[in-house]
């Protein structure tokens, strides 16, 4: 299911969702927000903890922001424990002033009435077209109708996506001294999409108890080597939200520093939100082509992580793949520009599993053969720098033609 190293201990969950850890359950309506995607249409979803969740999270750096971006910035700031979400599609409710505030506050509202549960310990998400108004009459008829279910994840996460073709979602299971402990995630995001914590969502929960402080700390390590190393087009959404609930209905001592579980637990929270990224890459707006980015022997993870995400999203690069064409002169322009530390002598760069440059050095490789191994739905390009003992992995996609035509029409 996923590249990252197998565990003992741990193993993905056949269909696993964001409600497969105890005490979530989920739901989705549609309310008419979002006039595009295939039926089963849903627009907007509620995910529900049964009981109050340590909440962490990693939300967009754009200085255009949402009201659901400062009210979750807010909540969290506040070290407020949460037991809700309910995130709408189709309407990003950003730069519509007051009225836009007012909206998403009655969207906690309405969530806690219908639920029982204070207004605080709930997250509001919206994402979509910028600068329109919520229609906030069938979104207060959506949360009233709403039926949630412990089955209901996918039904949440499809109620999430744009111009996404499918759903992300993934579920871990770990043991550790007898304990099993549940990791559910799902994601959304196609276009608008470099990171920087893009219409991006990555929501994840747990059944395990969890230290706030050793949470949040590790979600900001996990989202910079996954979330923040995913490229679509070089632009940043004003939504980007990454969230993690954790409930404890495992029970068990919290997780946290010193905790036998703590490393393993890690180990698959990143797994999770590896998996939703390299999905996230593979179902970019018009692409056809999963790109991911190896790059290793850097003098820091920040030089390995630069190089990285530079190549990951130059549309050079991109467009590299698109044509299959391994004119891997484009790879050692962009770590060039990149800002890592690179001596071009001592440069090594794969394409595929074909090594076309061998210490600064061009190889005799058949590039005509390595054309026709591109011609795949996913390649890989690798870099090693040999300066260092850094390493990073980023992901992107190619650029078609489709993606002109979406984003072109987005609203009209």
């Amino acid at each position: 299911m996923s590249n990252f190293p197998d565990e003992p201990d741990m193993q993905w969950l056949e269909s696993g969702s964001i409600t497969t850890p105890k005490g979530f359950s989920a739901g989705g309506v549609y309310t008419g927000i979002k006039t595009y995607g295939d039926a089963p249409r849903f627009d907007l979803g509620i995910l529900l903890s049964d009981r109050a969740c340590t909440t962490a999270g990693v939300l967009t750096k754009n200085t255009v922001q949402g009201p659901a971006i400062a009210r979750a910035r807010h909540l969290l700031n506040a070290g407020n424990q949460a037991r809700a979400i309910c995130a709408n599609s189709g309407n990003a409710n950003t730069v519509t002033g007051q009225q836009g505030i007012r909206d998403t506050e009655r969207m906690s509202v309405l969530t806690a009435e219908r639920f029982g549960i204070d207004p605080n310990e709930i997250f509001i998400c919206s994402t979509g077209v910028i600068g329109r108004l919520l229609d906030m009459p069938p979104i207060e008829q959506g949360i009233n109708a709403i039926e949630l279910a412990s089955e209901g994840g996918s039904q949440f996460a499809r109620a999430i996506l744009t111009t996404d073709t499918r759903t992300k979602e993934a579920a871990i299971q770990l043991e550790v001294d007898g304990i099993t402990y549940r990791i559910g995630g799902c994601a959304k995001g196609s276009g608008m999409i470099h990171p920087d914590m893009a219409t991006m969502f990555g929501f994840i929960t747990t059944d395990a108890p969890v230290d706030k402080v050793w949470l949040q700390a590790a979600l900001g390590v996990i989202a910079d080597r996954t979330f923040n190393m995913l490229d679509i087009d070089m632009d940043t959404s004003t939504s980007d939200t990454v969230l993690i609930l954790a409930n404890g209905a495992s029970g068990g001592e919290p997780i946290g520093r010193g905790h036998p579980a703590a490393g393993l637990f890690a180990t698959a929270l990143e797994a999770v939100a590896r998996h939703t990224t390299r999905e996230l890459a593979r179902d970019g707006e018009g692409a056809n082509t999963l790109i991911e980015v190896v790059v290793n022997g850097a003098v820091s993870g920040t030089d390995a992580r630069r190089a990285a995400r530079t190549v990951a999203s130059s549309p050079l690069i991109k467009t590299m793949v698109t044509g299959r064409d391994p004119n891997w002169g484009r790879v050692m322009m962009a770590i060039g520009r990149s800002g890592a530390k690179v001596e071009q002598d001592r440069v090594s760069v794969w394409v595929g599993a074909h090594c076309v440059l061998d210490e600064g050095t061009p190889t005799a490789v058949d590039l005509e053969r390595v054309s026709e191994e591109m011609n795949t739905d996913e390649v890989q390009i690798r870099i090693d720098l040999m300066i260092g003992e850094e390493s990073a992995t980023a992901w992107g996609c190619d650029l078609t033609s489709e993606y002109i035509h979406i984003n072109a029409d987005y609203t009209t």
